[in-house]
Order: C-alpha cells, then structure tokens, then sequence
C-alpha cells in the first residue's frame, strides 16, 4: 500500500511538473511573438502624445512639394505672388505717420485675469473685439522637436484692455477666422522680431500679416545698443524674464503657472514699449529735422516693420534627401581628421553618411520628427566611421555619441530615439549595404512605411509624400538604361560644377553701417566694416551682428537716392526658387556693357548683382545671350567680330579700286585663327601633310596670302587675347608674349607691321559655329569674373556715398599694366562702312587714338576681346551716351532687368529691388572712386 502511494505522488508530481512546463512553453511563446510583433510595429502606433495627430488639414505638409500661398482669385498665381502685396505696397509709399491710436492709457501694469481662448465660438468673439481695435500686440510659441516644419502651439493678443491665449493646437483648423483681422490694413498689429512669426503665420494658418509695426526694428532707427525683447522689458517696464521658458514643450496641456505668465509677458507689455518708443522717434523728429532733411525717423521704422510683411513662407527642397547635411557632416569629420584615411576610406565613410541622412530625412517626413530627434549628426557620424554590423552595436554605438555630445534637449531625449528602435533593422540594412542600388532607398524605405501593409500609420501630414513618391517611381521604371546613364551622367556634371563654382561661404554678412546721426546707411560685408575701421573713420557699435557709426558726414542718404533697396537685410538664398544650398553671382547687366559704364553709375553697385542657383542662373543666362541679339540688331552693331586681317594687307586692300568688296572678303576668324595657329604651334611637325597645309591656309589668309614663319604663328595666336588669357598661355609655355609683341626693327623688316585690324561682317554672324559660340561665352563668364565687383554687402555702401573697397583701386592699376598688351593696333570697322574710318558715333569701335605722328595707340581696352562682345558693349554704349546721355544707359538697365524677370520670375527677391532702380549716387569725400581723391585713395591703398 505505501509503494503504490509512493507511485502515485510521483506520477502526480511528474504530471503536475509537465503541465507548468507546457503552460510556461506557451506562455513564452506567447511573449516572443508579441515581442516580434512590436519591434516590427511603428511605435506611433502606440503613441498617443503628439497632438499634431489630430489635425484635419495642413498647410504646409512633409512632402518634397513647394508651399500654395492662398489665393484670393484664381487669376493670380499662388506661388509667386504674395495675396496681400498691393496693400502692403500702399503702406510702403504712404506710411502711416500719426500712431494716435496709442493713447495715455496705456501702461505697464499686468494684472491676473487673461482668457483663455480654446473653442471656435470663443475664437469668433476673439474677432468681433480685435475687428474694433485699431492697435494690438501679437506674439506666438513654437514647437519643432516633435515635428518636421514645427507649427504654432499658442498665439498671444494683447488690446489695451485684456490679454487673450489662443489654443492654436485645439483651434489649428479653425485658426483661418482670425485672418481677416490680421490682413487689415487698418489695424497695426505690434509685434518683437515678426520675421519668423510672419512666415510661421503663413505657414499654419494662411495668415498674412498687413501693417505691422516691430519694436525691433524701431531699435534698430534709433540705435539702440540692444533690441532684444528682455532688454526693452527690463529698460521700460522694470521686468526680467527667463527666456530659458522658450523653450519649454509648448504643447502641454494645461500650461504651468511659469509659462503662461512668460507667454503673457511677451506680448502684454509690447504696446507699452511701442507707446514709449514711438515717443522716441517722434522726439527724435523734432530735435534733428531740418527743411533739407526728408529722413523721418517714425516713417523709417514703420516702412521697416512692413518691410517684413512681404516675406513669403518656402519649403526648402533638396536634390535627395539629406543631401546637405550629409556634404557638411562628411566635409567636418574629414576636415578634423587631417587627411589620415585613405581614398577607400573615405568614400566609404562619405557613402555612409549620405545614406544614413537620407535615411533620417524621410523617417522624419513619415514620422513627423525633427532630425535631431530621429538621430543626431553625431551618432550618424559614429556609425559611419565604426560601420557597426549587428544590433546591438548599432544600439550602443548611438547611445555613446548622443552622450558625448553636451546638448541641452539631450536631458530628455531617448537614445536611440523611438524611430531607429521600431526601425532598428533598416539601419542595420544601411550599414551592410543590403539595399544595394542608392537611388532605390527613396521608394524602398517609404513603400516598407507607408506601402500596402506598411509598419507607420498614414496622417494628413505625411499621405502626400508617399503620392509624390509613386509618381516618380512610375517615372522611374519606365526609363531604359541607356537614358538613366546619361541622366546620371548630367547629374555628376552638374554636382561637379556646383561644387567647383558656387559661392563658398555666405555672400550677405548684414553687418551695418551707421551715419553720424544714427541713421542706418546699408548693409555690408565685414571687410567694408574693417575697411572704415583700420582707417580710424568709424566706431565699432555692436560685435553681433556687427555694426559701425561713421565719424564723418557722408555724402547723401539712402532715401534721398531712392535707393531702399540697400537699407534692407538680405538672405543668402536664389532670388528665382529659393535655393540655399548652393548659389553663383549674377550680373542682371551683361558685364560686356557694365564696364564701359560711366563711374557713378556701375560702381559698387549691386542691387543688379544678384544669387542664383545653377538652374536659374542657366535660365538667365539663356535669356541675356537672346536679348543680346535683339539689342545688335536694334542698334545695328554686331555682336562679334567675325574677321580679322593684317594691317598691311588691311592696307594695300584699302588702296586699291575694289577696296570695299576685297576687304569685305579677306580676313579670317578670329577663333579660327587662333585654333591654327596653337595646332601648328603644338603639332606641326607631326601632323598629316595634308591638314598641316589647310591649317597653314587659314594663317595665311590672315597675313594676305604670304608665307609664314614660326614668328608669324606666335603673333597670330595673340590676335584679340585678354590679359587674362594671356597670362595663362604665358604661365601655361613659359614665354613673355608681353615683350614679344613689341618687335624689335629687324623684326619689323621680316614680318612687316605687327598691328592688325579686324572685319566686321554683319552678314556672316549667324555662321558662327557652336564650338565658338561656346567660347564666346566662356569668355565672357571669365571676364565677368574679373572685371566686375563682387556682389554682397561689400558693394552696397559706396551707393550712399561712403564707399571705401581696397580692391577696387587695384583694377584700375591693372588697366594700365596691360593695357597694350591684348588688342594692340586694333581697328574695327563694320563691313557696311565700305572700309572708310568714321566717329565712334556712327558704329565704329575706337580701340585706339591716333597721336599727331599718325601712329595709333591703344587705348585702355584691357578688357576687351575678339572672342568676346567687348567692342560690342563699348559701341553700344558709347551710342547711348552720345544719343540720351545718362538716362539713356539707366533706360537700358531697366531693360535688362526687365528681361531677367520675365526669364526667372523671381519669388525671393531682395526687399526694395525694382525694375525701375534709378542708379542715381553721389561720391562721399572718402570714396575711392571720387573723382578729386581717386589719385590719392589709390595711391594710399
């Protein structure tokens, strides 16, 4: 009986033990599916606390396509224009004036009571007390750690009488009420700083802001040493702020005690502030006007303020994604490295970033996710240069770069980040390049996301990427290898050619100058501002962003030459798309009629010097070599020389009976000399015999049918050279052609005369060829980089008088070195003046004066070329100024301009740049370009 007891307690025990293993088996089994399930699960799936989520409409969405402006009629174009321009404008010419409706009873008292604004009946009323308001104050908060563009989580309105906050999250799709409100003119609305507010505005809601009046920029009119916000609180109205309450998450609800008085702070006290610096401007009016003066210290600051309200919002969009951080993180890691890695290395690391930021790119777009919330530049950096394989390295790999790096957000940002843990698997695909071709990362990564059973929730925010993205993968496929090759092809060109000749570093610097009085001259460049300051004609004001107070009376003011145009901050953006990755100078006028300007109208000035991407710089450029045609045919002077010839056979043409008909037919190509005689130079001996003598046919026909020596083809080479390029072919052979083409008199007995004069064919312009076509230009793109200032601020103070470049007297020097070493002994005549000399007035390029000895001698043409349009744009504005003088060449500028909008349509033009810019400046006693000081500036310089 006990040993059958005994069994049963241990079959029961063994039944019970194999039971809880099954249960426990299951149970395990249970927990490793779930577990699979969640890794591979989006985690918004479970997160519930970005209230972005909720929104039913959005304006502006994650996806690659540009900003719609709203449209108040469907004539207009959304993209380009902005809805409310013309009331903006009627504020700019008529300023108002009188701000009365700041009336004593405004003060800097804040009591407790506020409301809060969190319903659509509530916003409503909100509008029926802001509609009979003539002043209030606005300001709003911001969140972006959270979201890709950010949006506007709370706005603050102050009238004189009560403080309003306005729920935007609650509100987001209803905050259109307040529009109307907001755009009419009739109603200042006051603000600190506005440029940001102005676009986010825009941006959430289609809000546009008209008639604005900024505190910061009555800062700026009266000069005073600060404009910040706490500043002027604690300076008028006795406050501190802590503004570390900026950025707090603006998004929780309900908001703390701290943050709703900070919130309330910011814009209840502005109208006070206002109040008190309108007094300022107006005191400031009284105590210095005089008859003379037209500078109004409150009219500046408001046409500044509403300056602000033209700003029209933009989406940047790059070529891929990440594109640019992914150049500027590799640029720095390699930069700090020194140059250690190998070639291999550093490819695969440059590989790697790029993919890795892509990557970060459209994670955030799907996820709405700020970028450094994804994963910090740092950690894609680290990943890069380990290239861990497995999780787990990826894991801790990130998890030591974020804590390396001393951010304030890092406190309480997750590392890694919720993306890259839901996500972990594509990024160990990343760095074991398992994707294989790069192109195809784009739809791969969106199709796992967003596809037919994708792993992310679709939202109002990131549907249309995945649209935009279908679109072009269905473009994509259906093109044939040998079309993606070229396509691929181009883009290296491109890429290469962006590299090589955009602008590396940023063109505007915004630095200001002052006069003595106080009054803000322009915007320029730092070295304008040392320029002033080596020279002890300046104080320095401020260092950030720096500014100066001239110590000397300048000649004239901005307003008095109807010059806006550079009294106001530019971005270093394209003026056509708004490109800010890359950009190139533009000159709007041809550099081949600039530089024969007349001095007070092209020095320093760059209000037609403007930035342009590669696409729209190729635009314009198209556009301008059009126009160039259409002004040689208006005026009757070709564009190029098509012919040159000897002078001696020039004139033992000329002497006889058929000269006109002989001469028309001699000469040859400048191009086509220059090419013949550098082959003949390089290959002659061993060439065919065959193409040595056509070649030699060309040079021939040049020098009248005569045999040629060695000396005969140098020459002929430097036929209608700039200094420029020869400089290069001297640097390039290792020969002083400069001395060459002063012959020496047993020179002159072999060869002759050396000096040529060049035909003019008008009938034989469009036989050109493209491969001179293409020279042409590369001339002229050479040209224009020598000879023009650059553009940026550096150019912009000399157009109120104080203009002070060091470079600019060097190029006047240079003049004088070459100039008679490029075209030396030149004449060019048109072939319909039947050979005779005539007046530059009647078409005739004067390249040279003749002394009483008969002799010629060439003028200071050193920037003139035969493969350029220099004697083109000389006669041509020779003519304007012979025929309409001054107002002539400023009648010609507009038309230029005029061309380039019509080509490009620029939506980011500088504020103030008008067709219609007068170019009218006077020279200020220290200017180099004074006539009187220009002697000894340069000498000084």
């Amino acid at each position: 009986m006990e040993s059958r007891w005994k069994m049963r307690v241990i079959a029961i025990t063994i039944g019970t033990v194999m039971a809880l293993s099954i249960v426990y088996s299951a149970h395990l089994r249970r927990r490793r599916r779930k577990q699979k399930r969640s890794r591979s699960s989006c985690y918004l799936q479970s997160d519930q606390t970005k209230p972005q989520q909720a929104f039913k409409r959005v304006l502006a969405d994650n996806s690659y396509s540009p900003f719609k402006h709203l449209k108040l009629n469907e004539s207009e174009n959304a993209l380009n224009s902005h809805p409310y321009e013309a009331e903006i404008s009627a504020l700019l010419e008529n300023p108002q004036l009188e701000f009365s409706f700041l009336n004593g009873s405004t003060d800097s008292k804040m009591s407790e009571e506020y409301t809060w604004i969190e319903t659509e009946s509530q916003l409503k009323e909100l509008l029926g007390v802001l509609s009979k308001e003539r002043v209030f104050a606005v300001d709003t908060e911001q969140h972006s750690l959270r979201s890709f563009l950010g949006f506007t989580s709370l706005i603050q309105i102050s009238t004189q009488k009560e403080d309003y906050l306005v729920d935007s999250i609650a509100l987001h799709d209803s905050m259109g009420v307040l529009r109307t409100v907001f755009a009419d003119p009739s109603i200042c609305k006051v603000f600190h700083g506005a440029d940001n507010d102005v676009l986010w505005l825009q941006r959430d809601f289609h809000i546009y802001v008209v008639n604005l009046f900024d505190t910061a920029k009555a800062c700026e009119v009266l000069s005073k040493p600060q404009k910040s916000l706490a500043y002027l609180l604690e300076t008028y109205c006795g406050v501190s702020t802590n503004k570390l309450l900026q950025r707090e998450d603006w998004r929780q609800r309900p908001l703390s005690k701290e943050m709703v008085q900070y919130a309330r702070m910011d814009a209840h006290y502005l109208l006070y502030i206002a109040n008190c610096l309108i007094a300022e401007l107006q005191q400031q009016d009284t105590e210095i006007s005089c008859p003379d003066d037209k500078f109004n210290f409150v009219l500046e600051a408001s046409r500044r303020s509403n300056m602000i309200c033209l700003q029209l919002y933009t989406k940047e969009v790059e070529a891929f994604p990440g594109e640019s951080a992914a150049s500027s993180l590799s640029s720095r890691h390699l930069n700090s490295q020194g140059g250690v890695s190998s070639i291999s290395c550093k490819t695969q690391f440059q590989d790697l970033v790029r993919r890795l930021c892509a990557w970060r790119d459209l994670m955030a777009r799907v996820h709405d996710e700020s970028l450094r919330y994804v994963l910090s530049d740092q950690a894609i950096v680290t990943l890069a240069d380990r290239a861990p394989m497995t999780s787990a390295e990826i894991f801790s790999t990130i998890t030591q770069a974020d804590l390396s790096v001393e951010l304030s957000f890092n406190s309480f940002l997750l590392s890694p980040s919720p993306v890259v843990c839901s996500h972990l698997n594509d990024v160990c695909s990343l760095l074991q390049d398992k994707i294989g071709n790069f192109n195809d990362l784009f739809p791969m990564i969106l199709q796992k996301c967003l596809g037919p059973g994708g792993s992310c929730p679709f939202s109002v925010l990131n549907y249309a990427l995945l649209v935009n993205c279908n679109l072009k993968v269905t473009v994509a496929s259906k093109q044939n290898g040998e079309r993606s090759s070229k396509q691929a092809a181009r883009k290296s060109s491109r890429d290469l050619f962006v590299q090589k000749f955009s602008c590396k570093s940023p063109v505007y610097h915004n630095c200001r100058i002052y006069a003595n009085d106080g009054r803000l001259l322009c915007y320029c460049d730092r070295r304008k501002l040392e320029w002033y300051l080596l020279r002890d004609l300046a104080k320095l004001m401020d260092e950030n962003p720096p500014a100066i107070m001239l110590l000397f009376e300048p000649k004239g003011r901005p307003e008095d030459e109807d010059n806006d145009f550079y009294i106001q901050s530019k971005k270093n953006i394209c003026v056509g798309c708004g490109e800010g990755n890359h950009y190139l100078r533009y000159r709007i006028i041809p550099s081949c009629y600039r530089i024969h300007f007349p001095e007070h109208l092209k020095s320093h000035r760059s209000h037609d010097i403007v930035l342009l991407c590669v696409d729209c710089h190729e635009v314009a450029h198209a556009a301008a070599e059009r126009y160039k045609k259409q002004v040689a045919a208006e005026f009757g002077i070709p564009l190029f020389v098509s012919k040159v010839v000897d002078s001696k056979q020039a004139q033992v043409i000329s002497g006889s009976s058929e000269s006109a008909t002989n001469l028309e037919e001699a000469g040859v190509s400048p191009l086509q000399l220059r090419t013949a005689a550098m082959a003949l130079l390089r290959h002659g001996p061993r060439m065919p015999s065959k193409r040595r003598e056509e070649l030699k046919q060309i040079v021939m026909s040049y020098y009248g049918g005569r045999e040629i020596t060695e000396v005969d083809l140098e020459m002929a080479l430097l036929v209608g050279m700039s200094p420029h390029e020869r400089r290069r072919l001297e640097k390039k052979k290792g020969l002083s052609f400069k001395q060459s083409i002063l012959p020496n008199v047993e020179q002159e007995n072999n060869i002759g005369c050396m000096e040529t004069s060049s035909i003019v064919d008008a009938s034989e312009l469009s036989a050109l060829d493209g491969s001179h076509n293409t020279e042409v230009k590369a001339c002229c793109r050479k040209e224009d980089r020598e000879t023009d200032a650059d553009v940026g601020d550096s150019s912009i103070c000399a157009d109120s008088g104080i203009d002070g470049e060091i470079s600019s007297t060097k190029g006047n020097a240079n003049s004088d070195e070459y100039g008679v070493s490029d075209t030396k002994g030149v004449n060019v005549v048109n072939s319909e003046d039947n050979c005779e000399s005539r007046s530059p007035s009647d078409g005739t390029v004067d390249l040279y004066h003749t002394k009483h000895d008969g002799t010629a001698r060439h003028k200071h043409n050193s920037k003139l070329s035969l493969l350029g349009h220099g004697p083109h744009g000389k006669q041509v504005v020779d003519h304007l100024q012979k025929e309409y003088g001054d107002d002539g060449i400023r009648q010609f500028c507009q038309r230029w301009r005029q061309v380039f909008v019509e080509a490009v349509h620029p939506r980011f033009l500088p504020a103030g740049w008008d067709v219609m810019h007068s170019g009218r400046r006077d020279f200020g006693e220290f200017s180099v370009y004074n006539p009187a000081k220009k002697p000894s500036a340069t000498g000084k310089d």
